[in-house]
């Protein structure tokens, strides 16, 4: 089932032949470890595939998932997704709102417009990868879609190739 909603956080090449959409969550552990496979997958792909980011912050679990979130889009509008997720992930430990104005300021963002009230705005782009989610059926992160399809192997990089291998449309 393809994916309705537009990606707007897209890493590689936004015309790339396959899609892999990941709905993850910014404090998950598991999505932490998968974050360098799923770019090494990207990166190595020319430009074969392309990467889709949906929040899904598991806030039940993961008490700073949800302002880790609106920090991510908040660096998004100034187009530093990628490198806010990678800063976030590598101090999953440090996700306060103090924490998330310091890793802002180090990308050279307005550090009020990363945390509190400032990051609110956001509020609904987070949601509505959420909810995307859930409707899909998304309970855990990460969750991968291949093409839309759920993949069920494992996050690996050989593994991964060969998903996207056969999800590639023939020419």
């Amino acid at each position: 089932m393809p994916d309705a909603q537009a990606p707007r956080l897209v890493l590689g090449d936004p015309a790339a032949p396959v899609t892999i959409t990941e709905y993850g969550d910014l404090e998950c552990p598991y999505c932490r470890d998968a974050e360098p496979v799923l770019r090494r997958l990207v990166e190595e792909s020319d430009g074969g595939v392309r990467l889709v980011w949906r929040h899904f912050p598991l806030f039940q679990v993961h008490p700073h998932a949800l302002i880790a979130a609106l920090a991510a889009e908040a660096a998004a509008e100034q187009g530093l997704f990628w490198e806010m997720q990678r800063l976030l992930f590598a101090q999953q430990d440090r996700l306060a709102e103090p924490d998330l104005r310091a890793a802002g300021a180090r990308l050279g963002l307005d550090p009020a417009a990363v945390a509190g009230e400032g990051a609110q705005r956001f509020a609904d782009l987070v949601e509505a990868d959420y909810v995307g989610g859930l409707g899909l059926g998304v309970r855990g992160t990460p969750t991968l879609l291949v093409q839309g399809e759920r993949y069920a192997g494992p996050v690996e990089l050989a593994a991964l190739r060969a998903a996207a291998a056969a999800a590639t449309p023939a020419r």
